[in-house]
């Protein structure tokens, strides 16, 4: 058996030996031809796995720059317009965001079971979790936390959003273009389109990437939405600077800005500046329905119809979605064509299939409750508003608050009530804006008693009444001389709204008007003790001609605020000694410790330096001790004050007198 397997491995390496050469003496590929691959997959299942990799790769990794988006002399341009980078890295260059390739193993399972928390509509056990995984061993990717911030600005709650982001921002988690685009929207969405500008000024500036078609989109029609028309203008002036193209989607929300303000002309530009960009036909039907408003502002109903019946035509070439659609119904509704607009919303109901085509979405049932609030049928406003359910649609609170406006408004509280009731059914709780709605209403409607329960409801559940409501329910009790009442939400406000003068003055001058000015004094006494508003010379006016005309001393304001003067005096001498006496304490126990521990007993000019060198370190055991009350009020040395008295001790002796030291 040895000697057969002497042989075989001389074959098999002379098999390998011409395998080799005959590798070196192939034809070198020309330029034309492709090299040969060198690794391929073992089966079949291989393949379909870096498949479905890819696909997730490029559905989920948003791109870094619309390059793909550019022409050829687009991005040669862009690139002459950007400086070099350096070879060198810069430490202080903003950080990278995550790549997708990091989603994967642990993290891919915290993804997923954040994922799940969203789904269960469990947000705040969601944030806590991707909080918890930032410090942990499966720290979470930036798309991780964009599913919690788009989760958070769906049910519009900012707040938790804002503080998750400032989180994530202090604990090195790098933000992407979505995170931006999120941002964008918080903003535009609570009426500060200031701060969502200063947010696009800073991704311009230091962002490692470029905004995308998306962000343009946000920004301009936050902008519309807050009637900054102008800027949404220059805006997208700016966006095609940049080398994008002309978007549909921004030149809509432009030309429906134009369309709010009664400008037909400018519309009509738009449209037309948008055919010269885009050199065809305009298939997006986004920017139809602007189109028709600016033609109805125009009194061109004709050419609008023909437009409308362009976009119904069997031979359209114009792709029609949810908000085409709501566009076109907003232009009937709004230039008397309520019932074309009932016709096309039953068609829309007709084609709606999702998710193979969605034609209408909670916005169309919106429309529609305000065209028929409009038109003055109330009772089948709600009726259709109850019964979006059908087409799987959802009302939020937004939607909720704007149908009970428009019952409050006309006159209608007992179905703004039954509403508010049906909400709670749906899901969907009240907040500030519909409690305050309901209690407007019962003020208007003689109802003192209910606008009180509703405010006092509101804070039981926990909710954050502003000073602008704080006023409207104190004012509204004090005009029905419900003056008790606006007392007792006084105190129960004061602590958690901060009032300003004007607050102080209304109620100071309640109280007077009805011989209150024990309550007067004592709101007085709290304001002096607090400090949070000064009293001015309107509020002691106020005070001073109610005690006059209660036949009582004006001076007993002017004794009230001499003793509080008095006291805060007194309160900054105690302070004072407090201190002297725990600087005391620490020049007594170092002198203590140093002499007795190091030199013993040295003659006079010795120990004044020694007296010296106590006082400076007394002074810096003074501030130690008052950053701590206890310590201070008890006049005691801990064990790591006494050590460092005695090392600052020997440093104060060496720099004193370097004879005596070396004795």
């Amino acid at each position: 058996m040895a000697a057969l397997s002497k042989p075989s491995s001389s074959i098999l390496h002379r098999l390998k030996s011409l395998s080799l050469h005959r590798l070196n003496h192939l034809p070198q590929p020309t330029s034309l031809s492709f090299r040969p691959r060198l690794l391929s997959f073992a089966a079949a299942d291989d393949i379909a796995a870096e498949r479905r990799k890819r696909k997730r790769q490029q559905r989920m990794q948003p791109p870094l720059s619309p390059s793909r988006h550019q022409s050829p002399s687009q991005q040669q341009q862009q690139q002459q317009r950007r400086p070099p980078s350096s070879s060198t890295s810069n430490p202080n260059s903003p950080k990278l965001p995550d790549h997708v390739f990091l989603l994967t193993g642990n993290r891919l399972s915290c993804h997923n079971n954040i994922l799940k928390l969203i789904r269960e509509n469990d947000l705040d056990e969601a944030a806590l979790y991707t909080r918890h995984s930032v410090y942990s061993n499966c720290r979470p990717t930036i798309f991780t936390c964009n599913a919690v911030f788009n989760a958070l600005l769906r049910q519009s709650r900012y707040s938790d959003f804002l503080s998750l982001h400032r989180f994530i921002t202090q604990a090195g988690i790098a933000s992407n273009i979505i995170t931006y685009n999120l941002l964008i929207t918080l903003y535009c969405e609570c009426r500060k389109p200031d701060s969502a500008l200063e947010h696009y000024k800073r991704l311009i500036e230091d962002a490692p990437f470029d905004p995308s078609p998306a962000t343009y989109r946000i920004l301009i029609k936050g902008l519309v939405d807050n009637n900054k028309l102008e800027k949404a203008i220059e805006i997208k002036d700016e966006m095609l600077s940049r080398g994008f193209d002309a978007d549909p989607v921004v030149y809509g929300h432009l030309m429906n800005g134009r369309a709010k303000n009664k400008d037909g002309d400018k519309v009509l530009g738009l449209f037309e500046e948008l055919k010269e960009k885009l050199d065809e036909y305009i298939t997006k039907g986004i920017v139809y329905g602007p189109l028709m408003k600016g033609y109805f502002c125009k009194e061109m109903e004709e050419e609008a119809m023909r437009v409308f019946e362009e976009l119904m035509g069997e031979d359209s070439k114009v792709k029609m979605d949810d908000v085409a659609y709501n566009l076109v119904l907003d232009a009937f509704c709004k230039h008397g064509k309520f019932e074309e607009a009932l016709k096309l919303f039953e068609k829309m109901k007709s084609l709606h299939n999702p998710p193979w085509k969605l034609t209408v979405n909670l916005g169309s049932y919106n429309v529609m409750a305000d065209g028929y609030c409009a038109e003055g049928r109330f009772k089948e406003a709600v009726d259709v508003f109850m019964n979006m359910g059908e087409k799987f649609c959802s009302p939020d609170i937004l939607s909720f608050n704007n149908l009970i406006e428009q019952l409050c408004n006309n006159d209608l509280l007992p179905e703004a009530e039954e509403l508010s009731v049906k909400m709670c059914e749906k899901g969907v709780n009240p907040d500030e804006v519909t409690y305050c709605l309901l209690m407007e209403t019962c003020f208007k409607e003689s109802r003192p008693d209910a606008a009180a329960g509703y405010f006092k409801k509101m804070v039981d559940e926990n909710l954050r009444p502003n000073l602008a409501v704080y006023n409207k329910l104190v004012e509204g009790l004090v005009q029905v001389e419900k003056i008790d009442e606006a007392k007792s939400f006084f105190d129960l406000m004061v602590k958690k709204l901060k009032f300003n003068s004007a607050s102080y003055e209304f109620m100071f001058k309640s109280l007077c008007d009805v011989g209150k000015l024990d309550d007067v004094l004592s709101i007085v006494s709290d304001m002096l003790d607090e400090g949070s508003v000064d009293l001015n010379e309107d509020m002691h006016k106020i005070v001073k001609d109610g005690l006059k005309s209660q036949g009582r001393e004006e001076e007993e304001l002017d004794r009230l605020i001499e003793q509080k003067e008095n006291e805060k005096e007194e309160a900054k001498r105690l302070e004072a000694e407090k201190a002297e006496r725990a600087k005391e304490s620490a020049r007594a126990a170092v002198a203590s410790i140093i002499p007795s521990k190091l030199f013993g007993n040295k003659d006079d000019k010795q120990s004044s330096a020694l007296s010296g060198s106590a006082d400076i370190i007394s002074n810096n055991e003074t501030i130690a001790s008052e950053s701590s009350s206890d310590e201070s009020t008890s006049g005691e040395l801990t064990v790591e004050e006494v050590t460092g008295g005695h090392s600052a001790g020997e440093s104060a002796l060496k720099s004193v007198d370097p004879a005596q030291a070396a004795a």
